[in-house]
């Protein structure tokens, strides 16, 4: 019987996500991982290990409450290794496409050879493994401080609490040990920043925090990936933040019942964290429908390229609105700043916003048909574990066996979906050496 060939880096991402996610459901599963000491049934602990991984946050039990310390430990391990795993393969396939280091000929090479002499591969991978830590380690020691001296808590706890949450918001995974998440903090600037700037570094991405580090003051030498990450994700979090303040301002089971400055930072920290993260302050429950929706857009266009964050991706948007206003000028290419985008990367953003509406559109469907719930109440659901956000309305627990497995396929498919996708799409090139006659069919 010969053994399957994985050539592609693709596949050895979806095998390596879903062999950590195999492990983590064991490891759940052992008596020592719960407070009651008993093994924990297998859909709640294949759920969380998913979960986990995928780096989403959504869970069918309080965390705290359910799972034991050793638990906990092995959650923020699954979140560290999805999101570390996401940060290196995403960040080498970003230059991959990019050709920055000439890679391709070098990973054909390894597979014929098997030799491990890819220096490049590995020096840009210990930079976002350090880049990573170092970020978790600022977020701990920031976190551990404030619980201890904010809240009274003791030195070890107030140290395990501020690594737990660092690892869990640089991740953009949302885990968190509170049964209502982060909501006793909704107006302390020291917790909710601190957790939200982690949150943004983490989805913004490793090539593109660097080359900001490197040149920020010259956003004219900005490459278009750092200049459409950054552009969108600015805009994405202003529309976001004054969205939820105009919706909620006057909601008493939400920002009604905060003064003005807390209000500013609930609704700020709203806007972040549908960048797939995962954390929230207000109940999302009590919310109004119309908040309901601009979340699940936001949970929908996720956060940057090569970075922790889930969804569509706002380099995706980005290109598709400079695909869009080059038609609707007329013109035969498409330019951002003083960029030609190749016809293939156009290509590559309608499929991959095809494939996830169309997902989401199906698994809605289905999600209907098997719960009780309303529709915002699923598609709510749907996008967050798709775009591995972790938000929820509450109906999670309660959408039955075959809603947490569906739940869980779509977390998988939406942390490597993407990303497998986009780099298939790039790396996979066919030339037809020849032409069909052309035809023009009406549209719209």
């Amino acid at each position: 019987m010969s053994v399957p060939s994985f050539r592609h880096p693709a596949q050895i991402v979806a095998a390596g996500f879903f062999l950590a996610v195999m492990i983590g459901t064991l490891l759940l599963m052992l008596p020592i991982a719960t407070t009651e000491r008993e093994s924990a049934d297998w859909v709640v602990a294949l759920f969380t290990a998913t979960s986990a991984v995928c780096v989403t946050g959504l869970v069918l039990v309080d965390t705290a409450s359910h799972w034991s310390m050793f638990g906990e430990v092995m959650i923020a391990g699954l979140v560290q290794v999805g999101g570390l795993g996401i940060m290196t393969m995403a960040t080498v396939f970003t230059l991959l496409v990019a050709g920055r280091l000439g890679l391709r000929a070098r990973i054909a090479a390894q597979a014929e050879t098997k030799t491990l002499s890819m220096s490049d591969v590995r020096r840009v991978v210990r930079k976002v493994v350090l880049f990573s830590l170092v970020c978790e380690a600022i977020a701990a020691v920031v976190l551990a401080a404030r619980f201890m001296i904010g809240y009274g808590e003791p030195f070890g706890r107030a140290v395990y609490l501020g690594v737990f949450h660092s690892v869990t918001a640089f991740n953009n995974a949302g885990f968190a040990l509170w049964p209502d998440s982060l909501m006793r903090f909704v107006t302390d600037p020291w917790i909710c920043l601190t957790v939200a700037i982690a949150v943004i570094v983490g989805g913004l991405g490793f090539p593109v925090v660097f080359e900001l580090a490197r040149s920020w003051r010259h956003p004219r030498k900005w490459t278009v990936l750092t200049r459409i990450t950054v552009g969108v994700s600015v805009t994405l979090l202003g529309l976001g933040t004054m969205v939820f303040l105009m919706t909620e301002w006057r909601n008493p089971a939400t920002l009604g019942a905060l003064d003005d400055p807390g209000k500013l930072l609930a609704a700020f920290f709203a806007a972040v964290m549908p960048r797939s993260a995962g954390f929230n302050t207000l109940d999302i429950a009590q919310m109004e429908p119309s908040s309901w929706l601009a979340m699940d857009l936001l949970m929908f266009i996720g956060g940057g390229s090569a970075g922790t964050a889930g969804g569509l991706k706002v380099t995706t948007l980005g290109l598709l609105a400079f695909v869009v206003w080059a038609e609707m000028r007329g013109e035969n290419r498409v330019n951002v700043g003083h960029r030609r985008l190749p016809d293939a990367t156009q290509r590559q953003a309608v499929t991959i916003t095809t494939l996830g509406v169309v997902l989401v559109a199906i698994s809605t469907y289905v999600l209907l048909t098997i719960t009780p719930h309303s529709l915002d109440q699923v598609l709510f659901e749907v996008i967050a574990a798709f775009g591995t956000a972790g938000l929820s309305t509450g109906i999670t627990a309660s959408l039955g066996t075959a809603g947490h497995l569906l739940l869980a396929v779509l977390m998988f498919i939406g942390r490597i979906g993407p990303l497998t996708l986009g780099s298939a799409l790039a790396l996979n090139r066919r030339t037809r050496h020849y032409e069909l006659p052309e035809e023009r069919v009406p549209v719209g």
